[in-house]
């Protein structure tokens, strides 16, 4: 039997309607844990930034550029960024060791006038997301570029010129010291949820004199000088990388020469087995035989860590390949059915709703997820919230951890285990603004390493008058009157953590709010004077696309 044969096959009961005790809609529902991650590539400015701060304004204007992107992350559930930190031997913070990449100020060296880095950290985390800083790490750049020629200075015979390129010996002992040094800085100086490790490995026109196991030898000795000297400060900081998306040759489907282990030496799912890596993102930008059997060797071999597969979204732009709408998500649907999370590659192409891909992650993710949670470092259960009060408008409590999740519910009590009930993942307040309306609560607390406590559960029961949110109906809100006194020229949409999400002239006597993923938004007036009046809540529903999304099976 062909080779393909047997895929089909495989492919066929994996994705059989028919699975035993199983429906289609519980197969692949969104799960409460699950990464949903996008790299946020800053070199050239592909993602971010697009405009340089070369003064306090253009400065602002590239900060709102950064938020704009995380919103439209956060509207499709993307829990994890992994944002481009070190570029080419030059970064994107005030560091001791490397001088600023050209990517924000336009000038190689010069600071763009403000922390990039830590701004970024602070705005994921306002909207529960996990920042990881993605270091590249081997590659340095163009061989009389600044990085590359400070580093050739610095320490003479430790760059190998390849082509017109520069990369750190990963034979020299040098190198593992160096990178480890760059990692403890950004560990020390920011409140990172990771260090994500890119081109950890031999490049593959490297001419090799040592053996292949020496070779993998030398890589896994820069990935634990990493990890330990990060380790050493935050045990919680994960440690992740981007292998290739094939690990090695399977037993009976071919890598085509194009593998972690034995093409590049990186001993991935060593690392994950050994307490080195914490998660991995293998770069799966491949179709049919070549990903789903690779996939599910990944799941596998997974060693109880986190997986997080990167998707090879930019195929769907015709300029970049052939690819149809279908080849992802097929990928996705493999990836759920395996408790895998997903990656995109890369932002601006997920965000550009190439195909619809945006669109279809939005109904696909159609609930918030929490990461998983580090239990091989820590299985510590926090203290339960206590004090748990509400109002018409608001929840507030108390608790002595970073981050906490809220629950809601029609039913007491509040299911906790139930991913349809997870209303705000990640939150670092002890207070949000929701409607309580109707609704029971219930308040967890996590810790750094993503334990969750047993939840306080709401107590007073609430109104179960539908009628006090604003009607909204197949994707359009009907807007309150305007007052003869109110001056107000614009309508914000809020959701509940706070983060705005739309503005709309307050003339019309609807507004299109079907871009908006389903869940509970708030509506406030905004007048020339910046004063702002709450207009009340309204709830956006799943519509009939997105419901057809998540209950129609891949087609093969």
């Amino acid at each position: 039997m062909q080779k393909s044969t047997l895929f089909c096959l495989l492919i066929s009961f994996i994705f059989c309607a028919k699975i035993k005790a199983q429906s289609t809609s519980s197969l692949y529902a969104s799960p409460k844990h699950e990464v949903r991650a996008v790299w946020l590539t800053t070199i050239g400015g592909l993602d971010w930034p697009h405009h340089y701060a070369q003064s306090t304004h253009s400065a602002e204007i590239q900060k709102q550029e950064l938020c704009s992107l995380l919103d439209q992350y956060q509207k499709a559930g993307i829990n994890t960024v992994l944002i481009q930190t070190r570029i080419r031997g030059t970064v994107i913070y005030p560091s001791k060791y490397e001088p600023y990449d050209g990517c924000l100020s336009g000038f190689p060296g010069k600071s763009p006038g403000y922390d990039a880095l830590k701004f970024v950290i602070d705005e994921c985390h306002n909207r529960g997301m996990e920042l990881q800083a993605w270091v590249v790490t081997l590659p340095v750049g163009k061989w009389n570029k600044l990085g590359c020629a400070r580093l050739r200075q610095q320490f003479p015979g430790l760059i190998r010129k390849i082509d017109a390129d520069g990369y750190m010996n990963p034979e020299d002992p040098r190198t593992a010291r160096y990178l480890a040094d760059i990692c403890k800085e950004i560990t020390q100086n920011y409140d990172i949820d990771g260090i994500h490790l890119d081109y950890i490995r031999y490049p593959e026109t490297w001419k090799m004199k040592v053996s292949k196991e020496q070779g993998r030898s030398n890589i896994t000795w820069i990935v634990k000088a990493i990890h330990d000297s990060v380790k050493a400060i935050k045990p919680w900081v994960k440690i992740s990388c981007s292998p290739i998306g094939k690990f090695n040759d399977l037993s009976r489907y071919w890598s085509h020469g194009w593998n972690a282990y034995d093409k590049v030496c990186q001993d991935a799912q060593g690392w994950l087995r050994d307490g080195l890596m914490d998660e991995l993102f293998p770069m799966m930008y491949f179709r049919n035989e070549q990903f789903f059997p690779f996939a599910i060797d990944w799941a596998e071999q997974s060693y109880g860590k986190i997986v997080a597969p990167g998707l090879g979204v930019y195929f769907l732009d015709p300029k970049e390949g052939k690819w149809q709408l279908e080849d992802i998500t097929r990928e996705m649907y493999l990836l759920r059915k395996y408790h895998l999370g997903h990656t995109y590659f890369r932002g601006k192409f997920f965000t550009d709703n190439i195909q619809g891909i945006y669109h279809f992650a939005q109904a696909f993710d159609g609930t918030p997820a929490l990461v998983p949670a580090m239990t091989w470092e820590s299985k510590a259960t926090p203290a339960v919230p206590t004090r748990l009060q509400l109002t018409d408008h608001s929840l507030s409590w108390q608790g002595t951890t970073p981050y906490y999740n809220i629950y809601s519910s029609r039913t007491w009590p509040v299911d906790i285990n139930d991913a349809r009930n997870l209303v705000a993942a990640r939150l670092n307040s002890t207070t949000v603004t929701v409607p309580t309306a109707g609704r029971y609560f219930a308040v967890t607390a996590m810790d750094r390493y993503g334990n969750e406590s047993q939840p306080l559960q709401s107590y007073t029961k609430q109104s179960h008058n539908a009628s006090e949110l604003l009607p909204c109906h197949d994707g359009h809100l009907f807007l309150p009157a305007k007052s003869k006194v109110l001056d107000a020229q614009w309508l914000v949409i809020d959701n509940l953590m706070g983060q705005q999400m739309m503005v709309i002239p307050f003339k019309d006597k609807q507004a299109d709010v079907r871009s908006l993923s389903p869940g509970y938004y708030q509506l406030r007036s905004l007048g020339n004077k910046g004063i702002s009046h709450r207009l009340g809540y309204f709830k956006v529903e799943e519509t009939e696309e997105s419901k057809k999304a998540m209950q129609c099976p891949p087609t093969l």
